[in-house]
């Protein structure tokens, strides 16, 4: 047996831990700093009380919040700009935050733009800005991730990898998530879940990922609806959110599988939560997954405490009622087919998620799931 385990950032966890952030910029030696936020979160206040506690701290600031939904490469540019004699960048939010944090303590460094470092064209500047990463959902694992998703011109998923845009500090506050809607909880939650299972399961796991992905599992499993039902628990914000961020140090190391290329190829077509997306796939592709019956499949299901993979689709079934997920598309899929989505799961960009599920994807898989996913129910509104 032999592995790589990739470098992990220094995590730190604890609810009101955000109170420490103007410390920890300090301690990381910033003289200016930009904020990454979403327009939501930063309305709601929070941009302006980090604003205020960088300022009292002697870190001026600037906050980037002018954006929605997932990363476009416009985003990107734009919070390049922003960054300007920046040595720190600050990302808190969701995925979508994270990204756009990340991938601009590499462009602002270099001055290159986002596009000259898509689907690994070129290498990362070996000297990117500090990053201080705090996530507010919990779901991408993009605090510990070496990957960064965005839209690219053309709207199509595209992908930044690489050591340079991990983060130098992760910051794991569940007091932060509390506010998260049940919905966002449910799809952000799940699709965590999906991180942890496929990279314990496809053809990279290894042993020296299972310690994460195994533990994930069980935390957000067992603390989901929990988190749902009452969104002020903190003790189930806590384990989903440090459920998520092994979750994503277990992708960091063995990627996904094809319930990812699914979901990246639905955002190919029209918008669509990552989240939902995969679970949807996820669900979808389970059980012709485990007919293949390995022991890494068979070990989740141990971590789960199920008898053997056979009993993982009703488990993760299950798991998706209590969680209240609806079995739906967005009413702007209507206009595609599934020859289209099709198209999009045999797109290059995907294909690294196809080759990495443990069992072959065949051409005449990719088209079932896709009429499979296209059956599906659209929202009305």
């Amino acid at each position: 047996m032999s592995f790589t385990l990739s470098a992990i950032p220094e995590i730190r966890f604890g609810a009101g831990l955000i109170d420490g952030l103007p410390d920890a910029a300090r301690s990381l030696g910033a003289t200016r700093a930009i904020i990454v936020m979403d327009g939501f979160l930063a309305a709601s206040g929070l941009g302006e009380k980090v604003l205020s506690g960088l300022s009292a701290a002697g870190v001026p600031a600037v906050l980037f919040s002018d954006f929605s939904g997932e990363p476009k490469i416009a985003h990107l540019r734009a919070a390049t700009t922003a960054a300007a004699g920046a040595d720190l960048v600050i990302g808190i939010g969701g995925g979508s935050a994270l990204d756009i944090a990340k991938i601009v303590a590499c462009t602002a460094a270099s001055g290159e733009d986002p596009m000259h470092y898509a689907l690994a064209a070129n290498p990362l500047p070996t000297r990117p800005l500090k990053k201080i990463m705090v996530p507010t959902t919990a779901g991408t694992g993009s605090e510990t991730s070496a990957t960064n998703i965005f839209a690219g011109p053309e709207g199509k998923k595209l992908w930044i990898w690489g050591a340079e845009t991990k983060a130098d500090l992760v910051l794991l506050d569940p007091a932060l998530t509390v506010s998260l809607p049940a919905s966002l909880t449910a799809w952000c939650g799940l699709d965590a879940f999906v991180h942890a299972f496929e990279a314990a399961t496809n053809r990279n796991a290894h042993a020296g990922v299972l310690l994460h992905a195994h533990e994930a599992m069980r935390l957000i499993s067992g603390a989901l609806p929990a988190a749902i039902a009452n969104p002020e628990d903190l003790e189930a914000r806590g384990r989903m959110l440090l459920g998520s961020c092994y979750a994503g140090i277990a992708i960091d190391n063995c990627g996904t599988a094809i319930a990812h290329n699914i979901s990246h190829a639905l955002a190919g077509l029209a918008p669509i939560h990552h989240g939902l997306a995969t679970a949807l796939a996820f669900e979808a592709t389970l059980d012709w997954l485990v007919e293949v019956d390995t022991p890494h499949l068979n070990a989740s299901a141990t971590a789960l405490g199920l008898a053997s993979a056979a009993a993982l689709p009703a488990f993760v079934t299950r798991l998706m009622d209590e969680s209240g997920l609806k079995r739906m598309l967005p009413a702007v899929f209507g206009a595609h087919d599934a020859a289209a989505l099709a198209a999009e799961m045999r797109a290059p960009e995907n294909q690294p998620m196809r080759r990495s599920t443990i069992r072959d994807v065949t051409d005449a898989d990719i088209d079932h799931f896709a009429a499979t996913m296209m059956s599906l129910p659209r929202h009305t509104a």
